[in-house]
């Protein structure tokens, strides 16, 4: 199992910059941030220093949107980073939340997302594509090349990732949920020719090591009322109880109120007192290192490839450190 890790791009950079650092000392592989260029700082700025200061960490974003920027900016940006680094990036996407909402927007449509995940991904690697009609292609791109993954939660966007994405972001680390959305993609993919096994599942969830549950959960508990924005958008689309999406998901958010993006993501989130502890303990990994080490086993067995660890909490060092120490090499076998 492969492990990342996943930061916001809060000034100062350079704290960025040295945890990724950390991290690939520790043995994470992945290095990802957040994409929300009102919120925080811009990523793929930061990216360039990741990648001068680290060997072998892939970096990208968790996740962007087709929204906020231009494809061909999005693609190119991608290709220099590969250029100068060699291809150490990987493309996460979405439909856009916090980026989207934040600027008075709405999230893009699933059409238009799948048709950006397929221009983004020619272009950054050298092929032609049509952007806005015209046919496009970046003529000093050699030897790209860009993985796109896609976030997705309710049914169609994971028939879309099975359909074009090269790996599936499922930011939750519940076993019943993961199994099931497993599953929904790689059927997709199936039915649209392609090899279910080609596509690389990544679970992203806090972590948190210790053994004080209490304060770990309230360090935790802004992951369930970022994952219920996303729930939010399901009920509506597909109600509470259509069968279509399990109810082990949308249950928790009938008591959500709405959601200030300014403590998006952040320990101690005002709009989150709705989650309960049993969604904070599903969602995210909690506890020692040997129940780390317990859920992931369990995670890996579902066939998930990778673990994104969210790091927004008050032992980022610590759990970076501990993952390294304890929980990568139990992983490794």
């Amino acid at each position: 199992m492969d492990f990342g890790l996943v930061l916001q791009t809060d000034p100062p950079a350079s704290a960025v910059v040295g945890l990724m650092r950390r991290a690939e000392r520790n043995g994470f592989r992945y290095g990802w941030t957040f994409d929300s260029t009102v919120l925080w700082q811009e990523p793929f700025v930061i990216y360039s220093r990741i990648l001068e200061h680290t060997d072998h960490l892939i970096v990208g974003p968790m996740v962007t949107n087709p929204g906020t920027r231009t494809w061909e900016v999005t693609a190119s940006t991608f290709a220099t980073l590969n250029d100068m680094y060699g291809n150490r990036t990987v493309c996460g996407i979405g439909r856009g939340d916090s980026a989207m909402r934040v600027a008075g927007r709405k999230p893009n449509t699933l059409a238009r997302l799948g048709e950006a995940i397929d221009v983004i991904r020619d272009l950054a690697e050298g092929r032609e594509a049509t952007v806005d009609g015209q046919p496009v292609r970046i003529p000093w791109v050699k030897d790209g090349r860009l993985p796109v993954w896609m976030g997705a939660y309710g049914p169609k966007a994971l028939a879309l990732a099975g359909q074009k994405a090269d790996g599936f972001i499922l930011q939750l680390a519940d076993p019943f949920l993961t199994e099931w959305m497993i599953k929904a993609v790689r059927d997709a993919a199936t039915e649209a020719g392609r090899d279910p096994d080609s596509v690389t599942i990544c679970v992203a969830a806090p972590a948190y090591v210790g053994d004080d549950l209490d304060h770990a959960r309230e360090q935790c508990r802004w992951f369930g009322g970022m994952v219920g924005n996303h729930v939010a958008d399901l009920v509506s689309r597909y109600g509470a109880h259509s069968g279509l999406v399990p109810e082990a998901l949308t249950a928790y958010i009938k008591d959500r109120q709405g959601y200030d993006y300014s403590h998006h993501g952040r320990a101690g989130n005002p709009d989150t007192n709705f989650v309960p502890d049993e969604i904070v303990d599903r969602f995210c990994l909690l506890g020692p290192a040997e129940a780390h080490i317990e859920k992931l086993r369990a995670l890996r067995d579902l066939g998930v490839d990778q673990f994104a660890v969210y790091d927004m909490h008050d032992a980022r060092e610590a759990t970076i450190d501990a993952y390294g120490a304890q929980i990568i090499p139990a992983l490794s076998d």
